[in-house]
Order: structure tokens, then sequence, then C-alpha cells
């Protein structure tokens, strides 16, 4: 086999399994908060992240870096092109909620969880299963 083709292979295994690590760590922050991972859930929460990174940019008093990285988040969200397409069963759409999960956490480690409270669009439940998401709960 080609040495380009090991390589390649290298990195599609090595990405495969950062993925999985981290879906494991989301399933186990989930159990921990005493919750069952539910994915239709998670993904009718998609509207209200959406507004909520709107909101969040356009806050002048978050951080300049940290509106910068919720704009890339806004970015790969809203573009037909994923890391895992979304056509593929759970980990389709489990990539998005890891993605979003890690710049949230971000969020709010620099601009504060008010500031995510302040502009969540959602209902009240929306938020606390989004906090819970995050570890931010």
């Amino acid at each position: 086999m080609p040495d380009w083709a090991v390589a390649v292979i290298s990195l599609v295994g090595g990405l495969v399994l950062v993925w999985l690590v981290l879906l494991l760590i989301l399933w186990v922050q989930q159990r921990r908060a005493g919750r069952t991972m539910d994915w239709r859930q998670i993904m009718r929460l998609v509207a209200d992240v959406v507004v909520l990174l709107k909101r969040l940019i356009a806050d002048p008093g978050v951080p300049r870096g940290t509106r910068w990285w919720l704009g890339g988040l806004l970015a790969y969200l809203l573009l037909p092109i994923d890391l895992v397409p979304d056509f593929i069963p759970v980990l389709g759409y489990a990539d998005d909620a890891i993605v979003v999960a890690i710049a949230l956490r971000y969020a709010i480690r620099t601009a504060g969880r008010s500031a995510i409270e302040r502009h969540w669009p959602g209902t009240p439940e929306g938020l606390e299963s989004l906090l819970s998401l995050v570890g931010a709960r």
C-alpha cells in the first residue's frame, strides 16, 4: 500500500476515534446528570442555538475572541458541509452537538453564564437541556 494511502487511512481513523471518544464523553455527562440521551430533543434546540449565537455575536459585552469563535460555530452550523454528513443516523447530528457543546462551554467560560441566559430565546427547559449538554449545569 502506498505511503499516502496509509497516511489518509490513519488520518480518517484518528478522526473517527476522536469523534467516538467525544460521543462517549457526551453520553457519560448526560448519564451523570441523570438524563437519557434524546437526540430529537437536542435537534429541536438547534434553531434556538442559532438565535442565541447571533445574539451573542452582536453583543459588544461579549469578548471579541469569543464572538469570533461563535461566528465560526454559526458558519459551521449553517454551511451544508459537515465533518460527518447529517444523513448518517445519529452520528450525523452528533458531530454538530459536540461542536456546539465545545463552543458554548468556551463561551460560558469567557462571557459568563449570565450572557447565555440573557440571550436565550427558547424555553427555560430548553436552556436547562442546553446547559446540561455543555456541562454547565
